[in-house]
């Protein structure tokens, strides 16, 4: 996967956060998970655009982890808003296939950096 192609698909998961948090009912509650849901689901985005910037490998690296956080905790407020009911699963179904699909490539693009770190030292 070029960089390029993972840069659009979080910026298409950003949309399709917003898309959903523009669907939630006009309830405390939800709007409550909808400003969570907006900050978590868009920052995976920008901090990857960060992380293409970074200025060392450790760098690099946290600023990875930054963007794995984000995916994980909209994956959990995912799951309340579905639990609750706000929008029905087809709605969501995609969203959620997406968040779990980033957040597996940011975990083995995290232990590779790891590792060439590691070899890099040898």
């Amino acid at each position: 996967m070029r960089k390029y192609d993972l840069e659009e698909r979080l910026v298409d998961f950003a949309v399709m956060i917003l898309s959903i948090v523009d669907e939630l009912p006009n309830k405390y509650s939800a709007t409550h998970l909808g400003h969570q849901l907006a900050r978590s689901g868009t920052a995976p985005a920008l901090n990857y655009g960060e992380a293409q910037s970074a200025e060392s490998t450790n760098d690099f690296i946290h600023k990875m982890k930054i963007c794995l956080k984000e995916l994980r905790e909209s994956s959990i407020n995912l799951k309340i808003i579905q639990k609750r009911k706000y929008l029905n699963d087809n709605e969501l179904f995609k969203v959620q296939k997406e968040n779990t699909e980033l957040i597996a490539i940011f975990t083995t693009s995290i232990q590779t950096a790891k590792n060439r770190q590691k070899s890099d030292k040898l």
